[in-house]
């Protein structure tokens, strides 16, 4: 979906700039910005590598463990689908404190191979089911406690502009607080849908729950 989305948006341009006798300028934005992006990714690999690893230390020593077990009780809350002890409740705790950290690396399969737990659980394998809604949601709007990439860019611009009054990590508190919002935003209107009745008629898990009714 994506490609197709970024050759509408080229196909657009370039539509516009030859209608408007402008398309040499098209062309020329086009390069100059591909440069400044490849300078912008150079300028970032010696700062991102270093958050990075501090990162690994974190992860290594044992933080996600800790911070998972520490939110498990929400878990119960927002999957009452899920049983207690099933192994996906691990797998996304775990993946959403990698995401909180920042650590994307960590997070990517440890959200897969928790889409992968609740996939088992789910009767209906067309049909997401409303706790792979709800991950997902999570995941989309993911509270970020350390927005490496951005803090990263900002000590990047400070040191090239010897701008000694800027605080790279300045960002940290309204980062915080904006993706907060945006996730307590996604889970709330995820819930909501859910309890719409034809929202509520596709659950997959509600269908099981009626076939156990019928063979009991």
């Amino acid at each position: 979906m994506l490609n197709y989305i970024w050759l509408g948006l080229m196909l657009i341009s370039l539509i516009f700039g030859a209608i408007t006798g402008n398309l040499k300028a098209v062309t020329d934005a086009a390069i100059e910005y591909a440069g400044v992006a490849v300078d912008i990714s150079l300028g970032l690999i010696g700062i991102m590598a270093f958050w990075l690893g501090i990162m690994k230390i974190a992860e290594k020593g044992g933080i996600i463990r800790i911070l998972s077990r520490a939110i498990r009780p929400l878990a119960r809350i927002l999957f009452p689908d899920i049983p207690k002890d099933h192994p996906a409740i691990g797998s996304m705790m775990m993946n959403v404190v990698a995401n909180w950290l920042g650590l994307s690396n960590a997070a990517t399969p440890l959200g897969l191979k928790a889409m992968e737990e609740l996939q088992e659980l789910n009767p209906d394998k067309e049909t997401a089911t409303n706790a792979q809604v709800i991950f997902l949601a999570i995941n989309t709007a993911s509270i970020t406690i350390i927005p490496m990439t951005v803090i990263a860019l900002r000590t990047k611009i400070a040191l090239e502009n010897n701008l000694t009054g800027v605080n790279p990590f300045e960002v940290i508190s309204t980062g915080f607080f904006a993706s907060t919002i945006a996730c307590i935003t996604a889970v709330t209107a995820a819930k909501l849908l859910q309890r719409l009745p034809n929202v509520k008629k596709s659950n997959p898990m509600n269908k099981l729950s009626k076939a156990e009714v019928e063979n009991e």
